[in-house]
């Protein structure tokens, strides 16, 4: 069972996550690559909102493929263009999350491969097995 630690004398996140959380021996772990906010018919929305939600259905059926859920996810990466994105963003992240809350990291980078995207979003999944 996965443990969410947030120690005494750490300041409370920020956010909805854990500031570490353990994972016991055999758990099998899944790592996706980063998911960038296109659809399967290579549309590509124009909010981060839209891309956002993208790449968290695209992780979900990663995941799924893996038997995995994003109950199973223990760490979140997310990188957006514009520090105004974070509020649409973690709108559609916490939609997706459930306890033990994951880590979470978001950053703000100077863009991606194509000027159209918007954010990008890495998971790391573990289940005990």
């Amino acid at each position: 069972m996965k443990k969410s630690i947030n120690p005494h004398g750490v300041r409370k996140p920020f956010g909805n996550y854990s500031h570490g959380l353990y994972v016991p021996p055999g758990a099998g772990l899944l790592v996706t690559s980063g998911q960038l906010g296109i659809g399967a018919d290579e549309v590509i929305p124009r909010s981060v909102k839209g891309q956002a939600e993208l790449c968290f259905e695209a992780i979900s059926k990663i995941l799924a493929e893996a038997d995995m859920s994003f109950a199973d996810v223990i760490r979140i990466n997310g990188y957006v263009t514009m520090r105004e994105d974070f509020p649409a963003y973690m709108e559609v992240r916490d939609r997706f999350i459930s306890d033990p809350l994951p880590v979470s990291t978001l950053l703000i980078v100077s863009g991606f491969t194509r000027a159209e995207f918007l954010v990008e979003v890495e998971v790391t999944a573990a289940r005990v097995v």
